[in-house]
């Protein structure tokens, strides 16, 4: 830990602040004006870097390096501008979490394209010309390009900053930002400033992307990797905040790189490696960040949208029909093994249809009635799956008591993290969520002595008795029913009610009497107990478990399941679930490219029910019952 070293590492950290802060500049300006969360952006980023790699194979590595990387960015750029008309333009009025989907349907398509035009391997750019040596600094050498990248960040974020208050179209942006609905009421051409700033955020990110390219190499893991940083960076600095952005870029380049000078440290006689900690450590900076200002180090409340989504009727307990055909169903889950009895299989993809919708479900619970975005659910899926594991290996707990116990595990951490969640709203809350659930990742990553590390556990099989997996899938449908039907039951008690009341009006609830905070509070552990019950029964069916469990990729999965079926009805998460597990298990079997496919799905599914396939049917349902009512109404006066 020498000073010289320490003062390189802080260079290192420039360096990485200015490439992080190119995609999140793009990424707040978008979001600033249109109000999308795009989940796209970090593909951008990705195509950014592998049209640079082909242009730089094209125009050589001499004269025309630069040229290359500045039309990388430019292509990057028109692509947006190109999804943004073809696309997004239909679904401005869409609700904002459908718009999300749309946008991670595009993350699975352009990562099969890229895929299919430079194949699975990585891609190694060539050095800078000019800059491709180093420069003695302290007595340590430190490559010429990062001292590059270091004057970069300030100077786009000059250019940015004159453009946005110099000029015209920078001040009909800052108008959006803080209103686009009077922008448009003005006479503005929304549709138009929506595609330069949709154009522009990509060209950010693709610039980035393509300044990467003497770096590191291309790889088809740089989207998620990248889009999950930027919006750390975004949140931290403030959502719409272009300087807070950079701020914030600087201050987690800037921890890491700390962390890594420090490497292992003997703190009072234990070992602490904070060289591990740069997996956590943006997410640990975003909590504490909006756990004491929750809009960011820059940012300031957003002023709320006038565009609503289709209004929510009051839940009505279902009818005579309604029950009849839920017991039928049900009938017909409980003779699968036998209807499939010659394929296996079968019954393995029930279970895991199954287990998905009571994820699902209880994901619905806090996002539906409760009004709560959460991206990080998984944190209680995989908290309910380790729990299960480690009772059943470490303390030899029968597997049945397990489950008993491991969603109480589950129900602890919801309690934990869901009382710092409760006090924030809208994105703000939605990514305190996520952090809380990466935090949880890591920890289960890195402590190899107790949860297996990057390998898991092994060895987690149910009882002898349920060693069939027929009755093992009876066991799992009879759980999952009764999981599902007690997150039905709480929404139509006395706590149901007010919780919907909190999330329609928190003002008028508040008014009445109604502890708004303490309801949702409360959700916070029942969703969580729910999804801890899922992750038990996924381990024991799986004889295993492993850190992907709490992975961002898990809470996406059950975000596009609740999306996809429909978030204003209580049937959506079970269609939304069995819909996507089973296009997800069909497609991947079928396609190499199946993320291409299965993202093109979604992207239709979008387009064609804004509302959900089970929020469709119910739409369709009511239109018909309310002609018949009309007719029979108009026989009655005749």
């Amino acid at each position: 830990m020498s000073f010289s070293g320490f003062i390189v590492q802080l260079l290192n950290g420039l360096a990485s602040a200015s490439s992080l802060f190119l995609v999140a500049a793009g990424l707040s300006l978008i979001f600033g004006v249109t109000r999308i969360v795009n989940f796209a952006h970090g593909s951008f980023f990705m195509v950014g870097i592998y049209v640079a790699y082909t242009l730089v194979d094209r125009l050589g590595t001499g004269f025309g390096f630069w040229p290359a990387l500045v039309m990388a960015a430019l292509a990057v750029g028109v692509l947006g501008a190109l999804i943004e008309v073809v696309l997004l333009r239909r679904i401005y009025k869409a609700p904002e979490l459908f718009q999300l989907l749309a946008t991670f349907a595009l993350v699975l398509v352009i990562k099969d394209a890229v895929l299919w035009l430079w194949g699975p391997d990585e891609l190694l750019g060539p050095r800078a010309p000019g800059l491709s040596g180093s420069v003695m600094i302290l007595g340590r050498q430190f490559p010429s390009y990062d001292l590059f990248l270091i004057v970069v960040g300030p100077l786009v974020l000059g250019l940015v900053w004159l453009l946005l208050t110099r000029t015209r179209f920078g001040t009909l942006v800052r108008a959006a930002t803080q209103d686009r609905e009077m922008v448009s009421a003005l006479g503005v051409n929304q549709a138009w400033l929506f595609t330069a700033v949709f154009a522009l955020g990509a060209l950010l990110a693709g610039l980035g992307g393509a300044l990467q390219l003497p770096r590191e190499p291309a790889t088809l893991e740089m989207d998620l990797n990248t889009i999950g940083a930027a919006f750390v960076v975004v949140v931290v600095g403030g959502m719409g905040s272009i300087p807070g952005a950079y701020a914030a870029a600087l201050l987690i380049a800037e921890i890491k790189a700390i962390c890594i000078w420090l490497g292992v440290v003997d703190v009072f006689g234990l070992s602490i490696s904070f060289s591990k900690l740069t997996l956590v450590v943006d997410f640990l900076v975003m909590a504490v960040v909006l756990v004491w200002r929750p809009w960011g180090l820059f940012g300031k409340p957003q002023a709320p949208s006038r565009y609503v989504g289709m209004q929510e009727e009051p839940l009505r307990r279902p009818g005579r029909t309604y029950v009849i055909a839920a017991a039928l169903f049900g009938l017909v889950l409980a003779a699968m093994p036998f209807i499939t009895a010659g394929s296996p299989y079968t019954t393995v993809l029930m279970i895991d249809l199954l287990i998905a919708a009571l994820f699902a479900a209880s994901l619905h619970f806090i996002m539906g009635p409760a009004g709560m975005h959460s991206f990080g659910h998984a944190a209680y899926f995989g908290l309910g799956a380790y729990g299960a594991a480690l009772l059943v290996r470490s303390s030899g707990m029968p597997m049945e008591l397990a489950l008993i116990v491991a969603p109480l595990v589950a129900a602890a951490g919801a309690f934990v993290y869901g009382w710092f969640a409760v006090r924030l709203s809208g994105v703000y809350l939605a990514m305190l969520t996520l952090a809380f659930a990466q935090i949880t990742w890591a920890i289960t990553y890195q402590w190899d002595s107790f949860t297996g590390g990057s390998n898991g556990l092994t060895g987690v099989w149910p009882s002898e008795w349920l060693a069939d997996k027929r009755a093992y899938y009876w066991v799992t449908l009879a759980l999952v029913g009764l999981g599902v039907l007690w997150l039905r039951r709480v929404l139509f008690s006395p706590f149901g009610y007010a919780l919907r009341a909190g999330r329609d009006s928190q003002l008028r609830a508040d008014a009445i009497g109604i502890d708004v905070k303490r309801m949702q509070w409360v959700a916070f552990v029942i969703a969580g107990t729910a999804a801890g019950l899922a992750g038990a029964l996924y381990a024991f069916s799986k004889g295993s478990i492993s850190p992907e469990s709490l992975s961002v990729g898990k809470s996406v999965d059950g975000l596009v399941m609740v999306l996809l079926g429909g978030i204003q009805t209580l049937a959506g998460p079970v269609v939304g679930a069995v819909t996507f597990t089973w296009l997800h298990d069909t497609v991947a079997r079928n396609t190499d490219y199946w993320r291409a496919m299965l993202g093109g799905i979604i992207l239709l599914l979008v387009l064609l029910f804004p509302q959900g396939i089970a929020g469709f049917a119910k739409q369709l349902f009511d239109r018909r019952r309310h002609a018949a009512e009309a007719v029979d109404l108009k026989e009655v006066k005749a």
